[in-house]
Order: C-alpha cells, then sequence, then structure tokens
C-alpha cells in the first residue's frame, strides 16, 4: 500500500501530493511530489531530484512539509522496502 504524507490543506486544495509509491523496490529510495500529471522524484538518500527539477519549481511551504517530515518519510520507504533500506548501499547491496 502507498504512503500518503499528510499536507497542510492549503497544499493539498492546490492539488500538491507527497508519496512513496508501491512496487518501486528496487529503484533508489525516493519520494514522489506530484502535482497534476507533473511527478519530481526526490531521493530520499541525499535529497537530489532524479528526473531533473528543482525545489524551485516546489512551492517553499512543500519544501518546508517535506523537510520537517523527513525522518518520517524515510521510515515509511523502510517499512514499505526493508531489502532496500534508506540507509543502505548506494548500489542496493546491503552486504557490500
Amino acid at each position: 500500500m502507498a504512503f500518503n504524507l499528510k499536507l497542510p490543506k492549503q497544499l493539498a486544495k492546490m492539488g500538491w501530493k507527497v508519496k512513496i509509491r508501491d512496487k518501486e523496490r528496487v529503484e533508489d529510495p525516493h519520494i514522489s511530489i506530484i502535482r497534476r500529471t507533473t511527478v519530481w522524484r526526490v531521493c530520499l538518500r541525499d535529497g537530489r531530484f532524479m528526473d531533473g527539477g528543482s525545489w524551485n519549481e516546489i512551492p517553499d511551504e512543500l519544501e518546508e512539509a517535506v523537510t520537517d517530515s523527513w525522518d518520517q518519510l524515510c521510515a515509511a520507504w523502510d517499512d514499505m522496502y526493508p531489502d532496500n533500506p534508506v540507509e543502505g548501499n548506494e548500489d542496493g547491496d546491503e552486504n557490500a
């Protein structure tokens, strides 16, 4: 089941969502920031935008909500994908 970060009402009304989607266990740990049909993926290991984009494209209030919830998002990823934890190696091999 996907994880949805509870956002302030104003951001939710504007159509913003922050999710950890299902079936992404083999990818680098990340969140998906969604607005309508646009998706930004942010790596939970290093905070980089995985497919281009930047925080300049995201409202400051949403960046703050994500930053304030970073530990919760990392824990949610680890719960969903224990074989690919946030603190794992970049190549996904925990035993290396």
